[in-house]
């Protein structure tokens, strides 16, 4: 590991909790762009739970890589709960995780799709539960926003790997019921 690189203190935690579960995790980004696996990679011991990821920053690939059906992409938009939901579903599956982890937003510096920027969907799936997301409502350039989604995204993981939280989705229902 670079020693000028610092290791996130919530990717380790995420990293101990995956281990400590015996769970593996997988991505599917697209404002990030794999930031988020790439944050994860930097800890020490991350193989032993990091699967791999898939960046899909275009909207077809959305469909065409993580397996979003076009449905949902026309339906609800590349930027939307829905969509979220199935990229983390993608992940899980087309990588072979037991965790998934899909990220899409707006990290500006335009609107897109009738969003503002700092709107951020993380979707998540967890053994024994059907897909959830969490909206984020988030400020700051490009960099900030990008950033925070992997910090909110890591603490989603890191709380569902711990069975500290079951998430709530877009549309205020319990996960998994």
């Amino acid at each position: 590991m670079d020693p000028s690189v610092a290791v996130s203190p919530p990717a380790a935690a995420a990293v101990t909790a995956l281990r400590d579960r015996g769970w593996t995790l997988a991505t599917a980004e697209s404002l990030t762009a794999g930031l988020l696996a790439a944050t994860v990679a930097e800890v020490p011991g991350a193989s032993t739970v990091l699967r791999g990821g898939l960046i899909v920053y275009a909207t077809d690939l959305k469909h065409e890589l993580a397996g979003v059906p076009t449905e949902v992409l026309e339906r609800h938009g590349a930027v939307s709960p829905e969509t979220a939901r199935a990229l983390a579903r993608g992940a899980a599956l087309r990588c072979g995780a037991d965790v998934g982890v899909g990220l899409t937003g707006v990290a500006g510096p335009e609107p897109q799709e009738g969003r503002p920027v700092g709107t951020v969907h993380v979707g998540l799936t967890v053994p024994g539960m059907e897909p959830w997301s969490v909206p984020l409502a988030l400020t700051g350039d490009r960099s900030r926003i990008r950033t925070a989604a992997c910090a909110a995204a890591l603490e989603l993981v890191i709380a569902a790997a711990t069975g500290e939280g079951t998430g709530d989705d877009d549309d205020g229902n319990e996960s998994g019921s």
